[in-house]
């Protein structure tokens, strides 16, 4: 237990760093925004309570926003998700089956479930981020197309921080 808790400060700490010092200083094309910090909601253990998992998604996005000079979409955005992931997140990562999902990754489940998992909860993140930095219904179109590429390029990054810094057998 006490491994588990101090891999997710490890993990915390690892990617609020990229996220603050690299991350947030990438924007490719007004269309590109990648948040690789919201895979620490993602992979928290689906053993924890909701309340606990509600704060730490909350606290997670509000001190990205402290850091970044936000007006509260980060936190807004990820309580958002850390509350679709209570509900969604064992229906989409083991589709029915019998089987119990410790630390949600590429190495826990099937490959394709978690990406898709990634892929939804990231869309709804960057839908509600992005919604809420424009405000208005003006520019859906591009709401939509950042929601796409961000998307699709922060999936890619989690999936390669997986690789690189995750050990199947740590699962």
């Amino acid at each position: 237990m006490k491994n588990l808790v101090w891999r997710n400060i490890g993990r915390f700490v690892l990617l609020m760093l990229v996220q603050l010092l690299v991350l947030n200083n990438v924007y490719l094309g007004g269309y590109v925004m990648p948040m690789l910090y919201v895979l620490f909601i993602l992979m928290l253990p689906t053993s924890m309570k909701r309340l606990p998992m509600l704060l730490t998604a909350f606290g997670t996005g509000l001190l990205v926003d402290i850091m970044a000079g936000a007006l509260g979409f980060h936190a807004l955005a990820c309580t958002l998700v850390a509350m679709m992931r209570i509900t969604f997140a064992d229906r989409i990562l083991t589709r029915g089956e019998d089987t119990v999902v410790a630390v949600p990754s590429i190495f826990s489940v099937t490959p394709q479930y978690f990406i898709s998992y990634l892929m939804l909860m990231l869309g709804v993140f960057y839908l509600v981020f992005f919604s809420l930095e424009l405000f208005s219904f003006r520019g859906l179109g591009e709401v939509l197309v950042a929601t796409v590429c961000s998307t699709v390029v922060t999936t890619l990054l989690a999936v390669l921080y997986q690789a690189v810094f995750i050990k199947k057998e740590e699962l």
